[in-house]
C-alpha cells in the first residue's frame, strides 16, 4: 500500500529583528523557527520528524498564522488561537500543555512547571521537554527562565528571549 505523502506548507513571518520560518501540517502550526535559521535547517527538522513529507512553500496557507504572529509581536494579542500539531512524547506534550498556563508577561521557573506538571522532581527531564518545543512563541517557553530570575537556554537564542520577554511587558499592562 504506498501511502500519500504528508505535505508540509511553509513560509517566513518578518518581525523586528529578522524573520522565522513557520511551518504547519492539515491540522495546523507545526514549526516556529529560530532567527537567522537557515532554510537547510528547516529542511532538517522536517525530515527528521516528518520523513514522509513534501515542504511546500505557500504563503497564503499560512497568512492566518502569520496573522496571529503579527498582532502579537504589535502588542494587540496576546494569545493564539489557530490550531497547532505539536508531536512529542506523552511527557513532551504534558509539559507543553503546562506551558500554556504561563499568563502573558509573567515568568515561570522550570521548577514551576514541573509542578504545575504535577512532576516536581523531574525539573532536568522538564528543561529537556521545554527545549524540544517545536512552536517558539506560540507555546510559550521564552517564558521559563531560571530559578534566580536568570535567562537560560532557548532554542530561539537568548536574544530573542529577552525580546520576547520585553515586548510582553510593554503591553502587559495595556488594555485591548
Amino acid at each position: 500500500m504506498n501511502k500519500k505523502a504528508e505535505a508540509i506548507q511553509w513560509s517566513t513571518v518578518d518581525y523586528e529583528h529578522g524573520s522565522l520560518y513557520i511551518a504547519k501540517t492539515e491540522k495546523g502550526l507545526c514549526y516556529v523557527g529560530s532567527p537567522g535559521q537557515t532554510f537547510e535547517e528547516l529542511e532538517t527538522w522536517v525530515n527528521k520528524r516528518f520523513p514522509a513529507a513534501v515542504l511546500i512553500e505557500d504563503r497564503s496557507a499560512l497568512n492566518p498564522y502569520k496573522d496571529e504572529l503579527y498582532a502579537y509581536f504589535d502588542g494587540t494579542s496576546r494569545t493564539f488561537h489557530l490550531p497547532v500539531d505539536v508531536r512529542g512524547t506523552p511527557f513532551q506534550l504534558q509539559i507543553w500543555e503546562a506551558l500554556k498556563q504561563i499568563p502573558y508577561g509573567e515568568t515561570y521557573s522550570y521548577s514551576d512547571i514541573a509542578e504545575l506538571a504535577g512532576k516536581p522532581a523531574a525539573v532536568r527531564a522538564v528543561g529537556a521537554a521545554i527545549g524540544a518545543n517545536p512552536v517558539l512563541i506560540t507555546i510559550p517557553c521564552h517564558r521559563v527562565i531560571g530559578k534566580n530570575g536568570a535567562l537560560t537556554g532557548y532554542r530561539g537564542g537568548l536574544e530573542l528571549k529577552q525580546y520576547l520577554l520585553q515586548l510582553e511587558a510593554k503591553y502587559a499592562g495595556a488594555r485591548l
